[in-house]
């Protein structure tokens, strides 16, 4: 072939400036098509026909140029610059099959055909691209012609990272930390005396149980039952609502009455007095402004006179040695609540469930600690959905999960009868829009299930 440098190693004839892009890796064609534009009288076979006809030897991931298409022979040379030429640069470098045809390599296939038999691990292909094909950043590793890209090993080191990352994550819901102290936000607030506060609860859990009802009282009374008992306090439950009395009177009203009727027979006809002068007493105790004993005559319907509420006042301090300071479980609740880091929805919820053992007499088993604690974990269990128990609520309850589990199902099954039960006080007193309607919450019922399988 006269004119033709097809084979000669040392010789590029003039060709058309735009003609010089051979890798197809990037887009397709570029400028020139893919392929050489020679001159008129050159007769020259296209790099990329060469390349079609050779089997097993796709060509290397090449690098682009970022200078415009147009300018001299030399600039469209450096259009596309390919990683073999670094293995080319040496005197004797080896051959590797996997690398695009150049003149120089098509002419080392001519004299030794024995290369395209050489196996050769097939390289992925790029879909939608015929001259295009991803090596795996492993081979890149394992062939020391090809150093592995920069991209590559940022792509490597931010998936590494990323793993530690999970990892870390994993560990950290694995061992959920304790807060101890729960107090950091209150000690600037004086009437949290934070110095004292955990001394203060060790006293309470220690003495709870001395101040605490034998859970049978009602079989040394004759006259009066538990059903009774429980009407008793579901109306002064709305007394106290009527009255917008602190919650703290509450649960020691209810306190007293227990106490006083476990040590003290009580005809029928009076055990509304017994309610009433409990009541009286908590306010004097609890409360700033003290309700007249003329208005709890009035909500009594008049059915006792003044002197009947203060004989009865003196009768019952007397019999309880004057003893008012008692750990109800109003105290265990705002500690258990501030432990959970609960919101005003999960602190609704909580009191109204225990308000509804408060009328329970079977209740009266469980110490007032286990009531708060069981009281906001059904809470937690009800919003939530499933069975939440963090550690620190752990931590300073004392209780862990499997230990309220059974107080908690009767907690549940309150519940669900609160509104259609005889006694609906408490469920009509948290179905206002000043209680959040917690009382319209779904109770949780999987915890009852737990307890059938």
């Amino acid at each position: 072939m006269a004119g033709s440098d097809e084979n000669n190693l040392g010789v590029v004839g003039p060709t058309n400036a735009q003609g010089i892009h051979y890798c197809g890796s990037i887009g397709g064609l570029l400028g020139g098509g893919g392929k050489f534009v020679v001159g008129p009288g050159q007769n020259r076979r296209a790099l990329s026909d060469i390349n079609r006809n050779v089997i097993g030897a796709p060509p290397c991931p090449c690098a682009v140029n970022k200078r415009g298409s147009s300018g001299t022979q030399t600039d469209s040379l450096n259009k596309v610059i390919c990683l073999s030429t670094q293995a080319i640069s040496d005197k004797n470098p080896p051959i590797p099959v996997n690398r695009p045809i150049t003149r120089k390599f098509a002419a080392q296939l001519a004299n030794n055909p024995q290369l395209l038999h050489k196996e050769v691990k097939k390289p992925v292909e790029l879909r939608g691209s015929e001259d295009c094909y991803i090596v795996d950043a492993e081979d890149y590793k394992a062939d020391s012609a090809f150093p592995v890209p920069m991209f590559v090993q940022h792509t490597e080191s931010i998936l590494e990272e990323n793993d530690q990352m999970e990892e870390l994550e994993m560990e950290d819901i694995a061992e959920e930390p304790v807060i101890i102290d729960i107090d950091s936000r209150d000690k600037k607030n004086p009437l949290a005396v934070g110095e004292y506060v955990d001394d203060l609860h060790a006293y309470y859990k220690k003495v709870e149980n001395s101040n605490c009802v034998p859970p049978n009282y009602m079989a040394n009374q004759s006259d009066i039952n538990e059903k009774m008992r429980g009407i008793l306090i579901d109306w002064l439950i709305e007394v106290h609502y009527k009255f917008e009395l602190m919650d703290e009177t509450l649960y020691l009203t209810v306190n007293l009455i227990d106490r006083f009727l476990a040590v003290q027979p009580v005809p029928r006809k009076k055990l509304q007095l017994v309610g009433v002068t409990s009541l009286l007493l908590a306010c004097k105790y609890e409360e700033v402004s003290v309700p007249v004993v003329e208005d709890l005559i009035l909500i009594s319907d008049k059915a006792y006179s003044r002197k009947d509420v203060l004989e009865m006042e003196k009768l019952m301090v007397n019999t309880l040695q004057f003893n008012l300071s008692v750990p109800t479980p109003y105290v265990f609740m705002r500690r258990f609540l501030k432990a959970a880091q609960s919101d005003k929805k999960l602190e609704l919820l909580s009191f109204f469930i225990i308000e509804l053992c408060l009328v329970e007499y079977q209740m009266l088993r469980f110490p007032p600690s286990l009531l708060a604690a069981a009281a906001v974990y059904t809470a937690q269990c009800t919003l939530c959905g499933f069975k939440q128990w963090s550690k620190t609520s752990e931590w300073h309850s004392g209780y862990s999960k499997e230990q309220l589990l059974e107080c908690s199902r009767l907690m549940v099954d309150f519940h669900q009868k609160a509104r259609t039960g005889k006694l609906t006080g408490v469920h009509r007193k948290y179905s206002t829009s000043r209680f959040g309607y917690a009382a319209k919450n779904e109770p949780a019922e999987f915890l009852l299930e737990a307890a059938w399988s």
